[in-house]
Formats: C-alpha cells, structure tokens, sequence
C-alpha cells in the first residue's frame, strides 16, 4: 500500500496512492497507516485517487476514528470522489467523519 505523508503544523496528511480500497487490501492499509496513527491524532485522509471502497475500506476508515478517539484526537477526509462520497453517503459515514473538497479546508478546520 503505497501511502504519502505530508505534515501541516500539527495535523498530518496521508494521500492514500491507490485507486481501490477494499478486502484484499484493508488489512495492508491498516498495517501501513499503524506507526503514523502512533505519531499523530490529528489526521486527514486525501483520497483523491480512490474510485472504488467497500464495507472493509470503510470499516478501516472507522477503526482508525475509534483509535484516534482514544487519544483525543479524530480525522478527517478530503478529495473524496463520487463514486466513493455515494457511498459514504448510504452507510452514513459522512455523518461520522467530516469530509472536505479540499485538503487545505480540512486542515483548517483543526484549529
């Protein structure tokens, strides 16, 4: 799982290199994305690249809230693209995670 990190004062921005994320690479994803959850509590998520996610990406998504929880912390999603924001949309996570156009927006929206 090819992940891009970028640190933005406090918040941190991973950009997720893959176009689906889904059962045959959630548990990469989370092996991935562990040691920077450790480093920070305050994450975005750029998905711009991703065009497909099913309920395993999205189980990911909301194990890694659950654990940034725990240290007060929470993240945020941005670029999201349409097939994926539908998707959000039906099982609600939108409701759950904030989710912006931009990567600047969701940085902003931590201070």
């Amino acid at each position: 799982m090819k992940l891009s990190t970028t640190k933005i004062g406090e918040v941190t921005v991973i950009t997720v290199l893959t176009k689906v994320l889904d059962a045959s690479n959630s548990e990469e994803f989370k092996t991935a994305t562990a040691p920077i959850l450790e480093e920070s509590n305050k994450i975005v998520f750029e998905i711009s690249q991703i065009q497909f996610m099913d309920s395993s990406g999205c189980g990911t998504l909301l194990s890694f809230l659950r654990q940034l929880k725990t240290s007060n912390g929470t993240l945020k999603l941005c670029r999201v693209q349409e097939p994926v924001r539908t998707l959000f949309e039906l099982v609600r996570i939108d409701r759950i995670i904030e989710i912006f156009d931009t990567k600047e927006e969701a940085v902003k929206s931590f201070l």
